[in-house]
């Protein structure tokens, strides 16, 4: 069983959860993600993992109450249980098979949105445990929706925090405060970005305007997790990629943002699958049954 060790509400309905599993813990790596299921009628729930413990055997999760799954995990209690717990899926972050000495020598500077911060947290932490100092913009539309910030602080070199309404930090968006660090002169070599599938578009296209090169996160179009259901189809760099197993980061000035979010709109009801057939053909989906 996977037992559920801490839980803390960490913004109005983002909840933070240490869960008991041992088998995955050993292996996860930055980037990667899991499958939770609350219960066993419970619908498969993909999520980034935030951070790991190998001697503990845990691993930590944010979420954000948005549907009714969710909800059901929210009402969980320290000492229950997540029926299943599946992992790490995808591949890790491609910072992780690079040399440290090389890693030191970057300037690297990740661009979080809302629960999009935990992710980041998990590559931040395994970079200051190397030897490595990133810079990390954390944006969110008001400060009350900023989430983790001691924790983002302790991990790396400077933290910079950007709202929507100017409540707390750069008054603006993280696209807005990278654009007013490189007018004060800051540059970077390399870029993740991860958050909303807008706010990564922009972001994106921010980076390309100042010649920097960046990766994007595309976990928010998930669902299934294994290659199986086809929900997470993507054209990058006019190629099909399936964001759960070729990914899930990408190459932020390849990928087809708007493509990605019309078919997600498009995906949520029947009809609009069986369009999606027709038009996707063979690269459609995996096998799940879903569409048929």
């Amino acid at each position: 069983m996977f037992e559920i060790l801490e839980k803390e509400l960490i913004g109005p309905k983002e909840y933070k959860m240490v869960v008991r599993a041992p088998r995955v813990a050993a292996k996860a790596l930055p980037g990667q993600f899991l499958i939770v299921r609350a219960d066993a009628e419970g619908e498969r729930i993909p999520l980034t993992v935030c951070d790991d413990d190998k001697e503990a055997g845990t691993v930590t999760i944010v979420f954000q109450t948005v549907g009714a799954e969710t909800y059901r995990m929210s009402e969980l209690a320290v000492g229950e249980a997540f029926a299943d717990v599946v992992g790490p899926l995808g591949n890790p972050s491609d910072l992780i098979d690079r040399p440290i000495e090389e890693l030191q020598k970057m300037k690297i500077i990740f661009i979080a949105g809302g629960v999009g911060t935990a992710p980041v947290y998990h590559q931040l932490k395994w970079l200051h445990e190397h030897g490595v100092d990133a810079d990390c913009i954390q944006g969110a539309r008001n400060k009350d929706l900023l989430i983790m910030i001691d924790e983002m602080r302790a991990v790396c070199g400077n933290l910079y925090l950007a709202t929507d309404d100017g409540s707390e930090g750069f008054h603006g968006n993280g696209s807005q405060c990278l654009a007013k660090l490189y007018e004060d002169g800051k540059r970077y070599d390399h870029c993740v970005i991860i958050g909303p599938m807008i706010m990564m578009k922009f972001t994106a296209m921010q980076c390309e305007k100042l010649g920097l090169p960046c990766v994007v996160s595309m976990n928010t179009v998930m669902v299934d997790g294994t290659g199986m259901c086809g929900a997470c189809r993507l054209l990058v760099g006019g190629e099909v990629k399936f964001a759960c197993v070729d990914g899930p980061e990408f190459d932020g000035s390849k990928v087809d943002y708007d493509q990605a979010m019309l078919r997600g709109r498009l995906y949520k009801t029947e009809e609009g699958r069986l369009l999606l057939k027709e038009q996707e053909g063979a690269t459609h989906e995996g096998g799940c049954g879903v569409c048929k």
